[in-house]
Order: structure tokens, then C-alpha cells, then sequence
């Protein structure tokens, strides 16, 4: 089975329909929390993925979707996924600051 080397940057239309998906989990992973995108199924800092790997999905090819403030932390976060063997991951090009410009709600 291929494995991801990097997460699939979407744009937050997309993201938005790739997060409507009931089969893929989101997952914010900015630190510290600064709201969330409504859906967003757990919390995990982008620097603890490592660490904190029994709070992920077993199943490798689990549709994952990440994001965090402006894209910068779920970048790095990507890249511990797909070391830990994780080939379906989506980020948010942007994150929250981009979801919120397309007009999109945030959750306190």
C-alpha cells in the first residue's frame, strides 16, 4: 500500500466538503486552542502526534482531516502522519484564518 509522504492541501471549499465525509476524522491540531471548526471530531497539538499516537485511529488508511491557525502547524503535523503510516490525510491550506475569509464560522 502506497504511503502518503504529505498531506492533500485543500482549500477550505474543499476541506469543507471533505469534512462532511462521516468516514474521515478532523482533527485540529493547533496549540493552544484558539476555537475550532465546527465537526472537528478531536484535538491533538500538532507537536505531541508522536506522543499522543494512541489518540489516532488505529486503521492507517482512516480518512484524516487536519488543520490548525494558518496552516503552518498542521504542515508539520502532516508529516508525523504520514511517518506514522497514515496514506489518506487532507489539510487546510490556510486553516482557520482562511476557513473564517471564505465567510465560514468558527467555534469558540
Amino acid at each position: 500500500m502506497p504511503v502518503a509522504t504529505r498531506a492533500e492541501l485543500l482549500n477550505p471549499a474543499d476541506f469543507a466538503a471533505a469534512i462532511a465525509d462521516p468516514g474521515r476524522v478532523t482533527i485540529n491540531v493547533h496549540t493552544p486552542n484558539e476555537g475550532q471548526l465546527p465537526g472537528t471530531d478531536s484535538s491533538l497539538p500538532f507537536d505531541q502526534i508522536q506522543q499522543q499516537v494512541a489518540a489516532l485511529p488505529p486503521d492507517r488508511t482512516t480518512p484524516l482531516a487536519i488543520y490548525c491557525r494558518t496552516g503552518t502547524m498542521s504542515a508539520t503535523a502532516a508529516k508525523e502522519l504520514a511517518a506514522l503510516g497514515y496514506t489518506d490525510v487532507v489539510e487546510l491550506q490556510g486553516g482557520m484564518l482562511a476557513w473564517r475569509n471564505t465567510g465560514r464560522t468558527i467555534e469558540e
